[in-house]
């Protein structure tokens, strides 16, 4: 896998007001590194990913990370444990450096390859193109407040195949502005991101719409 291929987002454009609709819905926002198989590509991204509150993963919290791995006979297993720390980092340092040496008595480059897998049985396997995943979005925008706004916004999505579950408004800021949510059903990454260019550029928006996937068992 290239590394430079792995589509990669910060948590830097999350702010309380997502927070809270996140949990209104019944969904934690957490950062996470996804990968999944398809077909003769493999899914790979990071970044901001709303979940159900029920998922295991909505609970790691601080130092601890997860790894959660889903298969067609067991359905999710999980690791947890601590990924932060003076002991769990120094527990992983002692762990390599116990691990040199047995190489170094054994004689041998290594006793159990790095990725775990004979490295001769190791292929090339393409990432697939981020516009060209399908997911739930979350959409946030800071809407001026006045009458065919939501219209206009609508209209713009619905022109690029991207059908609304559900629209939510809350009242007025102090500054004028409305902000305007609206979930998803599943939709083309690509779409999702030529809509959000197209509604940018109208007099309704201001600044940039906040996007945040939704990762839910039932889209597979």
């Amino acid at each position: 896998i290239n590394l430079k291929d792995i589509h990669v987002e910060g948590i830097r454009n999350i702010t309380p007001v997502d927070i809270q609709f996140a949990r209104s819905f019944g969904y934690t926002i957490k950062l996470l590194a996804i990968g999944r198989i398809r077909g003769d590509y493999v899914e790979a991204r990071v970044h901001p990913t709303m979940i159900s509150s029920s998922n295991p993963l909505s609970h790691v919290d601080m130092s601890m990370n997860a790894i959660a791995i889903d298969a067609d006979a067991t359905g999710q297993t999980m690791l947890y444990g601590h990924g932060a720390g003076m002991m769990p980092t120094a527990s992983a340092v002692l762990s390599d450096i116990a691990d040199i040496a047995r190489n170094i008595i054994s004689g041998i480059k290594r006793r159990v390859p790095i990725l775990g897998y004979p490295e001769d049985n190791i292929k090339p396997i393409r990432i697939l193109p981020m516009d060209e995943l399908y997911t739930r979005y979350y959409l946030r925008f800071e809407a001026q407040d006045h009458p065919g706004v939501l219209s206009k916004i609508s209209g713009i999505l619905g022109e690029n195949n991207i059908s609304i579950k559900s629209v939510h408004q809350k009242g007025r800021k102090t500054n004028g502005k409305v902000p305007v949510v609206m979930i998803t059903h599943i939709a083309k990454e690509a779409w999702v991101q030529k809509a959000l260019k197209q509604i940018s550029k109208t007099d309704s928006i201001v600044g940039d719409p906040i996007v945040i996937r939704i990762e839910e068992t039932d889209q597979e």
